[in-house]
């Protein structure tokens, strides 16, 4: 079914999209994958998983951020041998054919403006608390129209301002990361060493090894967002080079991010002590009785939070803009302004993140589950379609007997064991009753926009 695209008509589009700035540059692409990944998940979503699995939480997520770092691998051997192609969705494009494209690209679109949706609520739920006079969906709005045009005036300031909220993060992990290292090694703590905590409470793993392997099915999902370098890198000077550089290293570093702080977190404190949806970082820094500690945490996953808002309105719009230049999308939005922004893709994305707060207010707990559930494995069938793709394009490349300038680790087998274990993430949230109606929603989107595609290519003829 792989249509043999070329890929010189991949990369520009069989439309000709308008060229995009080139104004990005490796330290915006690398901070910018980061802001995708390290968010709310992290600081505050990591406590449902400690309190479910105990201090063995550090292992569910290394299992994750392998499968992850499988995932860029493949992304980095495609965008070092297929010249100009760069965008996420249209590695499937590549290697599939033209309907993987479509597909892709709606799905990883639908995904975004969710969480662009999810992330404008919880920013605004923040800082509610700060500014009680306002209503949440206010502050949402607010949030919303603020960074869209951030996102608006150029691609260098939404770079600028995703590389400064980026940096933000990994300063306030490296600086958790080293005052709880202090005291979990004893060097601050007034009773010594505190890693017996890891195994003195009912033991490193006190449900079991498999409530363990089943939390991956909730974890990956804190991880995925590396592959917006992918997305941000067709705006730099050097695009392949920057993807297959920067696509491994950077989310090596945010696995090694996820992993240490956690486990200086369980080390500190029992993880008994461990509140799900209250922030674990927050409670460590109470236990070690760092003064304005909630405070300072707040501050932190606000800045997350608007991290990711800034990152999901870029990526939504390349993401549409991509696909009108293919034909997927109306072509009204394959335009830029004198700037060389997609204005008219940025502003459709924050449209619909403007109606789902408008949704929200009027029916509060029914749209958001909706929207939740319905992008719950979004991004575990995209990665698979990426996997398949690198198979295809790897026996495309043995055939024409290309020499590669970037190999997948342990081809076939990593690519496998990567799939095996992202349909055994799928399985077991399709058999979970709690999680099963992600499993069956997102299908039901999958399906809506693959009978798109036949409609679209019906009407073509």
């Amino acid at each position: 079914m792989n249509d043999q695209i070329p890929a010189e008509d991949i990369a520009t589009g069989a439309y000709g999209a308008p060229a995009l700035s080139k104004s990005l540059e490796n330290r915006h692409i690398s901070m910018i994958a980061i802001g995708g990944i390290i968010g709310a998940g992290l600081f505050v979503g990591s406590s449902t998983t400690i309190s479910q699995v105990g201090p063995a939480a550090v292992v569910s997520y290394g299992v994750a951020g392998l499968i992850i770092m499988l995932v860029m691998r493949m992304i980095s051997e495609m965008a070092a041998a297929l010249s100009g192609v760069q965008a996420f969705p249209d590695f499937a494009r590549a290697g599939i054919g033209h309907w993987a494209g479509f597909l892709s690209g709606w799905l990883y679109w639908y995904f975004w403006v969710v969480v662009v949706a999810i992330e404008a609520i919880a920013g605004a739920k923040i800082l509610s608390h700060w500014y009680p006079q306002f209503a949440t969906w206010e502050i949402g709005v607010g949030l919303m129209a603020l960074l869209t045009a951030v996102n608006l005036m150029s691609t260098r300031s939404y770079g600028e301002f995703e590389f400064w909220f980026s940096l933000t993060k990994v300063v306030a992990i490296v600086v958790f990361i080293a005052v709880a290292g202090a005291w979990a090694t004893g060097m601050t703590s007034p009773e010594g060493s505190t890693f017996g905590n890891l195994t003195a409470h009912g033991g490193f793993a006190p449900n079991g090894w498999g409530g363990v392997m089943a939390a991956v099915a909730s974890t990956i999902f804190a991880l995925c967002g590396a592959e917006i370098s992918t997305i941000a890198a067709a705006e730099s000077a050097e695009p392949a080079r920057a993807v297959a550089r920067l696509s491994v290293s950077v989310t090596v570093r945010i696995v090694v991010f996820y992993i240490l702080s956690l486990l200086m977190i369980v080390a500190v404190v029992p993880w008994q002590q461990i509140v799900p949806g209250y922030s674990p970082f927050a409670t460590t820094l109470a236990a070690m009785q760092v003064p304005g500690g909630e405070t300072i945490m707040n501050l932190v996953v606000l800045v997350a939070v608007l991290s990711c808002l800034n990152s999901g309105l870029y990526v939504t719009s390349r993401t549409l803009f991509n696909l009108a230049g293919h034909g997927d999308a109306p072509q009204w939005l394959v335009a830029v302004n004198r700037r060389q922004v997609p204005a008219r893709a940025i502003l459709v994305a924050s449209l619909f993140s403007y109606g789902a707060l408008a949704a929200e207010r009027l029916s509060p707990d029914k749209v958001f589950s909706f929207l939740l559930n319905s992008s719950g494995v979004t991004m575990l069938l995209l990665y698979l379609m990426v996997a398949a793709a690198q198979l295809r394009l790897r026996a495309r490349f043995a055939a024409e007997g290309r020499q590669l300038q970037l190999r997948m680790w342990f081809h076939p087998f990593g690519t496998l064991f990567a799939v095996a274990a992202m349909l055994s993430v799928i399985l077991f949230m399709a058999a979970t009753p709690d999680l099963a109606s992600q499993f069956w929603m997102s299908l039901a989107v999958a399906t809506a926009f693959l009978l798109g595609f036949g409609a679209m290519k019906a009407a073509r003829g």
